[in-house]
């Protein structure tokens, strides 16, 4: 669920710019609170990975656990230091980008939620993004794209490779399953591209590409990126405008805090310092390489080969949602450290010995059989059995044979020339327990019986030869 932000803000193109602004920091940690000197505003949301526990689930991660430590050189600051509203105007100007990184009060409340509420989760994004902002910016570069975007990962998914969003967005760049399969994710059940920081890099570049061709505005692409270019364009035909401020209120809800966020996240990853934030130091993991994998192997053959842990197996290979690589459906990458490559390779083929011997074959299970519910007799059927001083069915009154389709309906011969065999169906029997009794399967039961369903019913006779 999203928290929400309050902007107490006349949210109108002109008041954006209100210079006289009184910041409530301390607060709980569902609003922020920004008033203008008429006390009007509106209520929105802010990015879902900034404000929904996605610090946990970014601390728990094998390469963060491994490879962040706090840095014991780096004396962080208790209280956010105050600056003045020329201070963030002069800085945001002298940050290198070619993206317009405007100061207004809507900014300024979401680098006051980076600076205050969110120190712990700059801090600790400040490390993860050594693992990330290579990959990212290599992306952007194959596409010519400002390298600024890097930071859209931040306001997605916190730098949260196995994020997931309300609304079924995963991976750093919070892929929808329809727009990954546009741009050639492959998802399916045991794989899911979206979660791989090299192919879905490359793929959010391509589609941030596609929206500058469409809106040639990056703030426009932007909030495209996060509420789709529909959106955009209705937002453009209300207001008339096709400056973001000016369409700004026509925006749906969180992409009104989607840009301002953007604009916070490129300050705070550039002037931590000036706010007393220490970035957890990191150490990059080894080297790695890929091998194409050709058979079903589990992370755990994986590991028991190779001697590395499952969380180091999971880390590099995110893409794989079974703890298996399908490398029979198509030849698979499995990343490893290099060192273990020389292993796996070696080792290659009892790997896969080891692996045709597990569970990845698929076989016929049997579904257990409902028990039978004891159902009392109809009139009817009353009528047309009589009981013998035993009190069990031994006979049907309409005879032992059934002219009408020539058939014996008790005993006779099968089709091998044996004689038919019939038991009585008793209270909690099933097609399981009375295959055991006659020595047959549950399948040759069914086929003689011609029953395509487990259900059998109380003083029902069945066919057992």
């Amino acid at each position: 669920m999203n928290r929400k932000i309050l902007l107490l803000l006349a949210l109108t193109p002109f008041a954006l710019n209100a210079q006289n602004v009184v910041t409530d920091t301390d607060i709980d940690d569902d609003e922020i609170e920004v008033l203008d000197e008429e006390g009007d505003g509106e209520e929105f949301d802010f990015p879902e990975a900034l404000v929904d526990n996605n610090l946990d689930s970014l601390m728990n991660l094998y390469m963060s656990r491994t490879y962040l430590s706090t840095d014991g050189g780096c004396q962080p600051l208790k209280e956010n230091p105050t600056f003045t509203r020329e201070e963030y105007i002069d800085r945001l100007s002298r940050m290198p980008t070619v993206m317009e990184m405007p100061y207004n009060d809507v900014v300024r409340s979401c680098i006051d939620l980076y600076m205050v509420r969110l120190r712990r989760q700059v801090s600790f994004m400040l490390g993860a993004s050594n693992f990330y902002m290579p990959i990212f910016e290599e992306a952007l570069d194959a596409y010519q794209l400002p390298l600024e975007l890097k930071y859209l990962p931040i306001i997605e998914s916190a730098l949260n490779p196995n994020a997931y969003s309300h609304a079924g967005a995963c991976g750093l760049w919070q892929f929808i399953l329809s727009t990954a399969k546009m741009y050639n994710l492959e998802v399916n059940s045991l794989v899911d591209e979206r979660r791989d920081p090299v192919k879905s890099s490359y793929a959010a570049a391509h589609f941030l590409s596609d929206l500058y061709k469409i809106f040639g505005d990056w703030n426009l692409v932007i909030a495209a990126y996060n509420c789709g270019p529909e959106n955009v364009n209705r937002a453009i035909r209300r207001s008339g405008e096709r400056d973001y401020w000016k369409i700004y209120p026509y925006l749906p809800k969180e992409t009104r805090g989607y840009v301002p966020a953007f604009i916070a996240a490129n300050y705070a990853m550039n002037y931590y310092c000036e706010h007393g934030i220490c970035p957890l130091a990191s150490k990059l993991p080894a080297k790695t390489d890929t091998v194409m994998v050709t058979k079903n192997v589990s992370f755990q053959t994986i590991a028991d080969a190779t001697g590395l842990s499952l969380d180091m197996i999971r880390s590099l290979n995110s893409v794989y949602r079974r703890d298996m690589v399908p490398g029979l459906t198509k030849p698979s990458p499995l990343r490893l450290p290099l060192a273990e490559i020389s292993k796996f390779i070696d080792k290659e083929d009892s790997i896969y010995a080891m692996a045709s011997r597990q569970v990845f074959k698929r076989t016929e299970v049997e579904i257990e059989d409902r028990p039978v519910v004891s159902k009392q007799p109809t009139k009817r059927e009353r009528t047309r059995t009589t009981t013998t001083r035993g009190g069990k069915n031994s006979k049907n009154v309409r005879g032992a044979k059934n002219t009408r389709r020539g058939k014996s309906t008790g005993g006779g011969k099968n089709a091998k020339g044996g004689k038919n065999s019939y038991v009585t169906v008793k209270k909690g029997d099933t097609l399981s327990s009375i295959a055991k009794r006659s020595g047959t399967t549950v399948a040759k039961l069914k086929k003689i019986n011609g029953m395509s369903g487990n259900t059998i019913r109380s003083g029902k006779k069945i066919r057992v030869k």
